[in-house]
């Protein structure tokens, strides 16, 4: 009988550790290390438990989640951070292998990994491949919209929008936040795609429970060397010909796109619309899936050497 690996969720009450926590209990390869109500809290006991693990989860905020990972003392857990706390840190493998050979390299043998945030991953999918192939110079200045399901907000949010009987009007319409251009996606979004100056990023929340729609737009004078709208197709449909980023038109939708057309899924598509003049760039995905607790643990996959979509949802 193969030996389980044994995996920690530090923060399974949350809702990304939470959504982790299913996918995990159906795996017969998984042996869950779970602790009681009084003790998941403990200092002690989540030592004890992220020690005793082969993989241990971080679903924590940033502060509590550099906290926990200096409570490793052995050099074979592997540690897979959902917060923000370490994306940027050059001893952590970033979360998305589809980026780069590099890239994947180093998370499969990696002991350090930290997932993408939600946001970011659509932004960086469509900015990454334009930077690296020269599509598009490295000090452009450009816009980023995403609009999200309430769920990325977490449980306070959830419930803003779930339980409460008589709902506030405001929560009806679609809401703009970081209002103050100094979200903390914004950080990571230039460190992995290599800009050099922050975007414009406009996130909105909207009453809907997940899936994301992520935009960029360009001007035909940000490209470089002639390139055109169809070139950034080839290119997306080159870079990304695996099975959780892929290229997709979206005429089948009568010119709308549905930014929860991938709820519940853990793959990403990516377009391009527009003309040569003014085009969009967009990637929709969930953001509880490819955007949080798909990715994590697709990086799970790629460190057990398993089929990278096991245990996912894949929309074609």
């Amino acid at each position: 009988m193969n030996k389980k690996t044994k995996i920690f969720i530090d923060g399974k009450e949350g809702t990304t550790g939470l959504r982790i926590y299913d996918r995990l209990a159906a795996m017969e390869d998984i042996e869950l290390i779970v602790l009681s109500e009084e003790d998941r809290k403990n200092t002690e006991k989540r030592k004890e438990a992220i020690n005793a693990s082969d993989v241990s989860f971080l679903c924590l905020p940033d502060q509590a989640a550099i906290e926990a990972a200096e409570l490793v003392e052995n050099n074979n857990t592997v540690l897979i951070d959902t917060s923000t706390a370490h994306r940027t840190d050059p001893e952590w493998a970033y979360g998305m292998p589809e980026l780069s050979e590099e890239l994947k390299n180093k998370l499969i043998n990696s002991k350090r990994i930290a997932v993408p945030g939600c946001h970011a991953s659509g932004f960086i999918a469509l900015v990454y491949p334009l930077i690296e192939k020269g599509f598009i110079a490295d000090d452009v200045k450009l816009t980023c919209f995403s609009l999200t399901g309430y769920s990325g907000g977490g449980k306070k949010m959830i419930a803003q929008y779930d339980t409460i009987v008589v709902r506030d009007e405001a929560l009806k319409a679609p809401r703009q936040y970081g209002l103050t251009q100094n979200h903390k996606h914004l950080k990571e979004m230039n460190a992995i795609t290599g800009l050099k100056t922050k975007p414009v990023f406009c996130p909105i929340v909207a009453d809907y429970y997940s899936g994301m729609e992520v935009t960029v737009p360009i001007f035909k004078e940000d490209l470089l060397n002639g390139h055109t709208a169809e070139d950034i197709k080839e290119l997306y449909k080159n870079k990304y010909n695996g099975k959780l980023i892929t290229y997709k038109d979206v005429d089948e939708e009568n010119g709308f796109m549905t930014a929860n057309a991938l709820s519940g899924y853990d793959n990403m598509f990516v377009s391009v619309k527009g003309n040569d003049d003014r085009i969009l760039l967009t990637a929709r995905y969930d953001n509880l899936g490819k955007g949080a607790s798909g990715a994590a643990v697709e990086c799970l996959n790629y460190i057990l050497g398993r089929e990278i979509t096991y245990g996912l949802d894949i929309k074609e």
